[in-house]
This record gives C-alpha cells, sequence and structure tokens, in this order.
C-alpha cells in the first residue's frame, strides 16, 4: 500500500522546562512543549507570548529612518491639496495596503487616487507607463505600496519628471536601491526588530497610523486600519512575530464585529459568518476571505476589491463580494485544471527528480495568475522546489517559484539573472519571465544550483511535528488551550501532534472526486476518534497500524462539539512488528466484524448501524484462491408492516417532530435538537415504538429499511440527504476477502457495518469465484455497486409507494 513520501522532523522533548512552563502558564505540558519548540523556552518568555500586549512596543519612528521625511511629504502635500497616487499591486497585500491608504487618505481631506499594473500585461510593480501617464495627470507625489524597492528605472523616471516618491515595501533589497525620496522596508532594519516581518500592508498601516497622528485623527482610524492590516497581513501570509503577533490578535477580535462595509458583505458571502459567534481565527482569514480577494488579483480586476474595501454602501459592498466569489470559484476550477495537466506531465516524462533536485514545467495556454499556487501543490506532491511556467504570446515564459526549506528561491533567481527577465522574490517564492529560447538553459542552471543546496534527502515534503500524544489525552479542554497560543500561522503554526502505532478502524474517500481520506482510530480505551486528510484519498486504504501526525480540529454540530484529527503526516510504525503481524491483525480485526458471534440477538441487531466507513484494510484477494472454502450466509428477512407510515423530506435541524424520535443514518449527527431544546431523542437502534424516524440517510438495503420500520412502528419518517460513500469494487474485493474461512457471515450484519447492500456484497463473493447457492442471483458487481448508489438516491415519492 502506497503512502504519502515523507520525511518527519520531530522537535526533541524537554519535559522539565515544559512542565515549569505548564505550572507558570496553566497550559498543558504538551503545548508547554509546543512553546519551547516555539523558541518559548522559559516561563517569562512563555508568558510574553501569550500576552504580547505586555511587550513593550518601540516608537516606529525610531526604527524606519525615513519614516519622519516621509511624513513631511505627505503632511505638506495633503496642506496643498497636491494630487497624490498611491501605486499598488494585485495581490491581497498589495490590494488592501491599497484600500487602507485610501481610507486613510479619504479622511485626512488629501486629494489621493490609486494605480494598479495590469498582471496581465505588465507583471508586478510600478513602471514608467504608470509613472509617466500620472505625471500627464498632475500627481506630484507616488507612493508605492506592496512594490517598488526593485523599480529603480521606474523611480527614476518619476524623479526627472520632477514627481517625489515615497517607496513602502517589503521585499528583499536589491543591490541599488532606487533614487526614492524616502524607503520605507522593513528588511533595512535590525533582523531582531519588532517591525521586521511585517508586510506591505504592515509598513502602509504605520505610514498612515503616524500620519493620522500629525492630524490629530488617530482614534478615528485605529480600527477600520487595524481591520485590513489584519487581513492582509495574514493573506499575504506574513511572520506573526513581533508587533505582527500583537497587532493581529488585537485586529482578529475587530473583524469579528467589523466596522467596515465591505468586510461584513465577505465574511457573509464566504460562510465563515457563523465562525463570528466564538471570534475568527487567522484560518479562516487565510481559507475564506484571503483566497477570495487574491483571486481578483490573479484573474480579475483589482478595481472590485479596492472598491469592496474602501466603501460605506452595503449594496455596493454585497455586488463586490459576490463579484469575487465568483472569481474564486473560477480561479479553483482552473487551479484543479492545471494541476490535473502539470502532474500528467511529470508523470509522462519519467524525470528523475533525485538527480534533477528541482521541477521545471512548462505549458502553453496556462494562466499565469494562478500557477503560483498549483506551484504550491505541486511541493507539497513532489517535496522539491518548482518552477512553473505559462507561455506568452510575446516569446516569454511567465514563471511562479514555490520552494523548501533547503532551497532559496530569491538567491535561485540571483544565480539565474543573465539569462532570465523581470523578476524576484523571498526565499519559499518568487516570480520572473524568461524567453523561451532560454528554457533550457534554465533547467541546466537551476540544476547546477539545486545542486549546491540540496542533498537526496531533502527531497521529500517536511512535516515538522511538535510533540507525542497519547489519543486517549486528546480532549476538547486541549483543544480549547490551543487558543492562548493564537494568532497561529508563519512562523507561529499551529500545533501538530503525532502518536505511534495507531490502529485504524475505518476508512473511505469522500468529498468531491473523492479526494479526502476519512477514518475511525481506535483511541485504545474503547473510544473512537475520526480523522481527515483533505488531499490524499489516493492512499485508501492505508495499513491498519500507522503513526501519524496531526492539527486537532472542532467538529460542531449543533449545540455539540467534538475533537477530530487533520492528519498531515502519515507512515508505517517503527520496526516493532513485521509484515505478517500488521496482515494478520488486520484479517483477525475483519473477521470479528463479520463473524456471526450472535445470530440470536434477534431482530434488533440487524438494524446497528456502525457510524464508520466502508474502507477497512484487510488481506488482497488473492489468499482467498488458496482455501477451499464457500461462505455460509445468514439472512433474516423482516416481518411485515401493519401501517404505512407518512414519508416526508427532511429540510432543517429546527423543524418540530413529533416524540419520540429516532435518528438514524449513515455518518448521522451526534444528536438533533428541536425548537424547545433536547427532544425525546433515541439513535441507531429502534427500542420502542416513535412517533418519528429521522433517516439522515437510507438504510443500505430496503431489507434494514422493513425491519426499522417493523420495530419502530413509526407515524412518520423524515428523509434527510446525506449520501454514504460507494466503495470501489477493488475496494470491496479487499474487504470480502478478509471474510475467508468465517464459518458463518451474518449478511444483515456485514451490510451494516460496511453500508453496503447484501446482494452487493454476494456479488463480490461471486465476482471472487463463490457460488453462494443459498442466496438469489445478483447482478455483477459493478451493477450493484451502481445500484446501490441509485438505491441512496431513492426518491420518497417512490418510497411511500413500496410501503
Amino acid at each position: 500500500m502506497a503512502l504519502p513520501n515523507q520525511r518527519w522532523q520531530i522537535s526533541p522533548s524537554n519535559p522539565l522546562a515544559a512542565e515549569a512552563i505548564a505550572r507558570a502558564t496553566g497550559l498543558s505540558p504538551l503545548l508547554a512543549q509546543v512553546l519551547i519548540n516555539r523558541g518559548m523556552d522559559t516561563p517569562e518568555l512563555a508568558k510574553q507570548f501569550l500576552d504580547p500586549e505586555s511587550e513593550y512596543l518601540s516608537d516606529p519612528k525610531r526604527e524606519f529612518a525615513d519614516l519622519d521625511r516621509s511624513l513631511d511629504l505627505l503632511e505638506t502635500a495633503i496642506e496643498r491639496s497636491e494630487q497624490i497616487a498611491i501605486c499598488g499591486d494585485y495581490d491581497a497585500d498589495g490590494m488592501t495596503s491599497t484600500a487602507l491608504l485610501i481610507r486613510a487618505f479619504r479622511l485626512l481631506g488629501a486629494n489621493a487616487k490609486y494605480a494598479i499594473p495590469s498582471r496581465m500585461q505588465e507583471g508586478y510593480g510600478i513602471n514608467k507607463r504608470i509613472v509617466e501617464e500620472l505625471h500627464q495627470e498632475g500627481v506630484t507625489l507616488i507612493l508605492t505600496v506592496d512594490n517598488g524597492i526593485a523599480a529603480y528605472d521606474a523611480i527614476a523616471c518619476a524623479k526627472e519628471l520632477g514627481i517625489s516618491v515615497i517607496v513602502t515595501d517589503h521585499h528583499d533589497i536589491p543591490p541599488q536601491l532606487p533614487p526614492a525620496d524616502a524607503i520605507l522596508n522593513p528588511k533595512l532594519l535590525d533582523p531582531d526588530s519588532q517591525f521586521a516581518a511585517i508586510a506591505g500592508v504592515g509598513v502602509a498601516y504605520v505610514l498612515a497610523l503616524e500620519l493620522a497622528d500629525r492630524f490629530g485623527q488617530r482614534e478615528k482610524l485605529a480600527q477600520p486600519l487595524l481591520e485590513l492590516f489584519t487581513l492582509g497581513t495574514i493573506a499575504d501570509l506574513a511572520q506573526l512575530r513581533g508587533v505582527n503577533r500583537r497587532l493581529v490578535k488585537q485586529g482578529l477580535g475587530l473583524l469579528a464585529r467589523s466596522q467596515l462595509t465591505g468586510v461584513q458583505a465577505l465574511i457573509q458571502v464566504s460562510g465563515i459568518a457563523g465562525e463570528k459567534q466564538t471570534g475568527l481565527k487567522p484560518e479562516a482569514i487565510g481559507f475564506g476571505l484571503g483566497p477570495r480577494i487574491n483571486a481578483v488579483g490573479r484573474i480579475g480586476d483589482p478595481v472590485t476589491v479596492i472598491e469592496l474595501l474602501t466603501t460605506d454602501d452595503m449594496g455596493v459592498a454585497l455586488e463586490r463580494a459576490m463579484q469575487c466569489e465568483a472569481i474564486n470559484k473560477q480561479r479553483q476550477e482552473k487551479c484543479t485544471d492545471i494541476e490535473q495537466e502539470a502532474i500528467a506531465l511529470v508523470e509522462g516524462s519519467n524525470i528523475d527528480l533525485t538527480k534533477e533536485r528541482v521541477l521545471v514545467v512548462v505549458k502553453d495556454n496556462w494562466h499565469h495568475g494562478v500557477i503560483g499556487i498549483v506551484a504550491s501543490r505541486l511541493v507539497e506532491r513532489y517535496g522539491v522546489p518548482v518552477f512553473i511556467g505559462a507561455c506568452e504570446e510575446d516569446g516569454n515564459i511567465r514563471f511562479s517559484v514555490r520552494s523548501i526549506p533547503e532551497f532559496n528561491v530569491f538567491e535561485s533567481l540571483e544565480f539565474i539573472k543573465d539569462i532570465r527577465g523581470k523578476g524576484g522574490g523571498h526565499p519559499a517564492a518568487g516570480g520572473f519571465t524568461l524567453p523561451q529560447e532560454n528554457l533550457e538553459q534554465l533547467r541546466d542552471r537551476l540544476r547546477e544550483f539545486a545542486h549546491q543546496c540540496l542533498q537526496p534527502e531533502h527531497l521529500k515534503p517536511l512535516t515538522i511535528v511538535d510533540v507525542e500524544v497519547d489519543l486517549q489525552d486528546i480532549s476538547l479542554g486541549l483543544f480549547e488551550q490551543i487558543d492562548a497560543l493564537q494568532p497561529c500561522g508563519i512562523g507561529n503554526s499551529e500545533p501538530i501532534f503525532y502518536s505511534r502505532n495507531v490502529r485504524v478502524l475505518s476508512q473511505q474517500r469522500r468529498g468531491k472526486n473523492r479526494a479526502c481520506l476519512a477514518m475511525e482510530l481506535d483511541r485504545g480505551d474503547g473510544s473512537k476518534i475520526k480523522a481527515i486528510a483533505w488531499r490524499w484519498g489516493e492512499f485508501c486504504p492505508v495499513p491498519s497500524r500507522v503513526d501519524l501526525a496531526y492539527k486537532l480540529r472542532a467538529n460542531r454540530w449543533l449545540d455539540t462539539t467534538s475533537v477530530e484529527l487533520e492528519l498531515v503526516g502519515i507512515r508505517l510504525p517503527e520496526a516493532d512488528r513485521d509484515d505478517s503481524e500488521r496482515a494478520k491483525d488486520s484479517s483477525s480485526h475483519a473477521k470479528n466484524i463479520a463473524i456471526d458471534k450472535t445470530v440470536s440477538r434477534g431482530e434488533m441487531g440487524t438494524v446497528t448501524p456502525s457510524r464508520g466507513g466502508n474502507c477497512t484494510p484487510h488481506p488482497e484477494p488473492s489468499r482467498i484462491k488458496e482455501i477451499s472454502w464457500e461462505p455460509s450466509l445468514v439472512y433474516k428477512l423482516a416481518p411485515s408492516i401493519a401501517h404505512s407510515p407518512q414519508w416526508h423530506n427532511y429540510d432543517s435541524h429546527v423543524m418540530e417532530l413529533p416524540q419520540p424520535v429516532l435518528l438514524y443514518g449513515y455518518d448521522r449527527p451526534e444528536q438533533l435538537l428541536d425548537k424547545g431544546g433536547q427532544g425525546d431523542l433515541d439513535r441507531d437502534r429502534p427500542r420502542r415504538t416513535y412517533a418519528s424516524i429521522v433517516l439522515w440517510s437510507l438504510p443500505p438495503s430496503i431489507t434494514h429499511l422493513q425491519w426499522l420500520i417493523a420495530l419502530a412502528k413509526p407515524k412518520s419518517i423524515y428523509v434527510g440527504k446525506q449520501i454514504p460513500v460507494i466503495p470501489t469494487a477493488s475496494h470491496l474485493r479487499t474487504q470480502i476477502s478478509a471474510c475467508v474461512g468465517v464459518s458463518s457471515i451474518n449478511l444483515l450484519d456485514l451490510s451494516q457495518q460496511w453500508w453496503v447492500a447484501p446482494c452487493t456484497i454476494v456479488a463480490g463473493f461471486r465476482d471472487l469465484g463463490y457460488s453462494c447457492p443459498n442466496f438469489a442471483p445478483t447482478h455483477p458487481l459493478e451493477v450493484e455497486l451502481n445500484n446501490l448508489e441509485q438505491w441512496y438516491r431513492y426518491p420518497i415519492a417512490k418510497l411511500s409507494q413500496l410501503f
């Protein structure tokens, strides 16, 4: 069985220091160890980290040498009503920076406008065309945001035309600084400065707040500017340390009750409005708001976002937010298509990445606005630096670059500077243009550079693990304590726990294109815990024993909150168990769920649902042919139904249901609440007669449904829309193979365990060569699986006719 190709870096434990920090802070020793891993290795540092406002904040005017000069230029221009132009950028950082300054200038009475270069025609940053147009429009002061530090020619052009220029940027410093009147860039500060990690929006925030101070308007601007700072900082993946950590922690609380009409609209459209009740976390911005803003810059018009973040009209805001939503969906589709094409190119090229140590993939007609996202996914998949390029009509290739820790993108771009065009970046990412005729030379040069900094052991995706945890120690209390470490993000990643030799009870593929791997795990104390891996469906089934690395996630349903695992790492356990022992354990587990130990359990036993999956790993089907055996199948028909129930669609958890209620179904919620609170409710097994049954999904067969109705005698049945995951034929064959040798198989029990119809299981046995003579004829396995899927979508009108 294939597993993700990963390398794990497990942080060394320091139990004595962790215990001291735990006593001083009240945190779990597990989270105290996480703080140690983040460099907070004393109680004093840990306390300061947990309460960043307790740290002394230095005056930014003492940090940025040109800040006073910048303020003088802006103050003079505002007082003289001179025209100021903000030259922004088309990513989330640049657009939020631009919106932040527009809001500030508007309140301060400045005569200001903005300009953003065309991503498609011009690429990143201020250019001569923009400068010349602004000069013709009467602009006397240009203020760049999130760009300009490398735009020597454009800024020299502005100075020749008599335009003053203030550069605010956060990108790496080039060998020659531009001839601006003032430059504000945290890369020019001491690396230990509290402001060293701020993004472009952070520089704009400092400048705008200090300017507001000069006009006595700081209090009015403080909250809206802090909201935009927080939005841009998280969306740009800036380091959450120093000033960033302090301000983002404050800003997240403000965003949950935002004063900005555009932010309110974006929260509403993005679907994260419900998270406001518990306060927004960086992930809500990073996965909810940020992508919708970034998508516009990648394939849309940045003006959409600028208007969204600067309007006070809710009608306009909702219209722009919906445009962001639509563009983001287009972006997602483009990313998926390009990713699939890129993978096909790589897999078909037979490239040896251990020799190349860098991946260069290029194709016509790719949208260069989204290839950076695809590059990140390819890094995750292949574990090497990725240079992905889109061929342009002008004979150039537009490249986006994403990297691994050991490969510095900025230095690599300097290494190939003589053969490429315009470009730049950070240690982890970048972009540039390249004449198409230089492509093979680029491959050779990058291979040379990669061999200087990468060893073969680096060429696997890196998973950094914080601390080992016993699954029995995972609790809601531990999850809630993680909030004390927030905001988490770049530079302060969420805690990654790991557990060894975990027993997988069930697993299945879920989601769109069955791309997710969902599992139920044995906690070791008789209970289970769920786990999800978002892009690892292709690895199902995994072995029955694995080491897992994971984050903790809250699974909220109505008023119930449980903790589940979000997997980031999976590997085989250390060699304390050989392959034969694992196979034996897997087979034994499968037989335990299949053997009819209690045929006399009676009718109730046939309707006990398993809320697990249907991909439990078992020995390969080839074992079957080694055993002379024919399955002995137990199958019990349901009794007749005295009274036909009324059938209804179940549309909302707040609808009032006649009680008592039986809640039943595949992966059904833990509880159901009516309008009056907790109802008279049973789950799974009918223990009495019921006024109502809620079928979260249909049972695995009509026989199961007949048993359910005959025992529960409901007056009404409410049918939900959950569709169980249908196993593939190969997965079902693998499951069935583990039943070989079992003396008696209760088909209804096994069917309920796997959530597969009895006739489908029998079709699987017959597909493997067993005749099952005592069971009715079945269709071929693939047909039965298709019939099973149709059954789970059976319309209510036809269900009512059946009974």
